[in-house]
């Protein structure tokens, strides 16, 4: 594996503005949102709006990306996707939620979530993951996806690779009928032929005019893990895979979450809507 010394956290900036004109979610300026209590399965009307929200926050997540050097500050990608967010008139779903100070979240190496851009620099042989959630017309997309910056080591490129590999396997397994559970089975036992650790404490989530609705996808086998897939259910499939234990640490930041080992880990998310014969995935650039 790369020989990188482990992260430490940076100078955060000041919080970004969004314009005024932009509809807020109903956390932003409160500790935490009201608990969602409406349905896991959406309207064809509310499936249509998630489809333009998980547009942008793709197409936002892809720019910043572009700007993934060694060099460049998480910070410097953390405006780009703020900017192209409000510019397309949607809101940084991250940004103020439960306090959260930034507009994505950028987790480098050992970082499996949560990392929040600041001053850090990324390096030469670095993985990083953007997380980038847009709220438009009242609902979410949520999206996230692991990049190389410069010369990677072929550990870190495979455990890239096969995350990325077990999120789409896990996708394809969604069929209406079958429990979620399957979701973390396929995810599992994909991960297991390479010895990777799968982080289980932090899940994919229902999702639609709520950010987290309540409903949990667990990316391990969980035999507690038994909704049955309907069509128009909305969530996220958003495994985190470890070269080494699922185990974890959190800073003193109450957000990064870090593996206990320091071990690399990767992720990759969209989010989908069940369909009549599979899933759609609704985060498509």
């Amino acid at each position: 594996m790369s020989g990188q010394s482990l992260l430490e956290p940076g100078e955060l900036s000041p919080v970004r503005s969004v314009p005024g004109n932009i509809r807020r979610p109903e956390y932003v300026g409160k500790p935490a949102p009201t608990p969602y209590t409406g349905p896991e399965v959406q309207d064809a009307e509310t499936i249509e709006r998630m489809r333009v929200a998980g547009r942008v926050a793709a197409q936002a997540m892809a720019e910043a990306a572009k700007h993934i050097a060694p060099g460049v500050t998480t910070d410097e990608l953390d405006r780009v996707a703020h900017e192209f967010m409000c510019d397309h008139g949607a809101y940084p779903s991250t940004l103020g939620y439960r306090g959260f100070p930034k507009s994505l979240c950028s987790s480098i190496n050992e970082v499996i979530c949560h990392g929040i851009p600041d001053s850090t620099v990324l390096r030469d042989g670095d993985i990083v993951n953007l997380d980038v959630t847009a709220y438009l017309n009242g609902v979410h997309g949520d999206n996230n996806a692991t990049y190389l910056c410069g010369d990677v080591d072929e550990e870190s490129k495979l455990l890239v690779e096969r995350t990325r590999e077990a999120t789409q396997r896990a996708i394809k397994a969604v069929k209406p009928g079958r429990q979620i559970n399957i979701i973390g089975r396929v995810i599992e036992s994909y991960a297991k032929r390479f010895g990777y650790g799968v982080v289980r404490d932090f899940t994919g989530h229902g999702i639609n005019s709520a950010f987290h609705s309540g409903l949990i996808v667990p990316h391990y086998d969980s035999p507690h893990a038994t909704t049955v897939m309907q069509p128009g259910m909305t969530f996220t499939i958003e495994p985190m895979l470890t070269l080494g234990t699922h185990e974890y640490d959190m800073w003193d930041d109450g957000w990064t979450v870090v593996t206990k080992d320091r071990k690399r880990t990767a992720q990759f998310e969209h989010t989908l809507v069940v369909t009549e014969t599979g899933a759609e995935i609704l985060t498509l650039p």
